[in-house]
């Protein structure tokens, strides 16, 4: 095994094992380089807070003329009740997110793909932005902003065809302000990685 730009320790041998074998996927189809020690300030994204502990096993660029972008190899600690049981236990879990620094200001963004419950939801209490003009991203995702302004100059239609582009239905974008987030809780995946950083490779150059 080549040398793995990342931390290993304490990792099992399949955790090694799943660090190694998207790496090398992501070296085979991008141009990409370890970061090292870079501070993405990941405790601004509400997608975390119900994490105990959080950090970052490994991150690195990908090049591009104006706007490098990133991919995040995340360990994340997390307690749960297991069903019948009084007591939690933590659950350490790994994962992959891409990161982006975007030109403009989007304020705070956060987009999903919709749920039957959003739809029921919304019927009642609604909170979330549409765009009348794209009736396809909004019937397929559902978004929530706090300067809508800021939101809907943002999510112009490059930027709404790229997430159409994004394959899976369990990823989460949020963006504070400048900086955009995409990734998701599942475990991390070879094939995840490269749809993450096909996406974000795309709206870099772009947004």
């Amino acid at each position: 095994m080549d040398y793995l730009p990342f931390n290993t320790v304490g990792l099992s041998v399949d955790g090694v094992d799943r660090f190694y074998t998207t790496h090398i996927a992501l070296k085979n189809k991008f141009t990409i380089s370890p970061t090292g020690h870079i501070d993405f300030h990941l405790e601004q994204f509400g997608v975390f807070k119900d994490y105990t502990l959080l950090s970052t096993r490994g991150s690195f660029v990908i090049k591009q003329c104006d706007n490098d972008c990133y991919v995040l190899f995340i360990e994340a600690h997390f307690n749960h009740r297991d069903k019948g049981h009084i007591h939690t236990t933590e659950h350490i879990e790994y994962q992959v997110w891409a990161l982006a620094y975007l030109k403009k200001d989007f304020g705070r963004v956060l987009i999903r793909p919709e749920t039957l419950a959003d739809k029921l939801i919304e019927i009642i209490h609604p909170v979330e932005v549409d765009f009348k003009e794209d009736k396809a991203f909004s019937d397929t995702f559902y978004v929530l902003v706090n300067d809508h302004e800021k939101a809907v100059t943002g999510i112009d239609r490059n930027f709404r065809n790229a997430i159409m582009d994004v394959r899976g239905d369990d990823f989460v974008i949020e963006i504070v302000e400048h900086t955009l987030l995409i990734g998701s809780t599942k475990p991390i995946s070879a094939e995840k990685a490269i749809y993450l950083a096909e996406f974000i490779e795309r709206v870099a150059a772009t947004c």
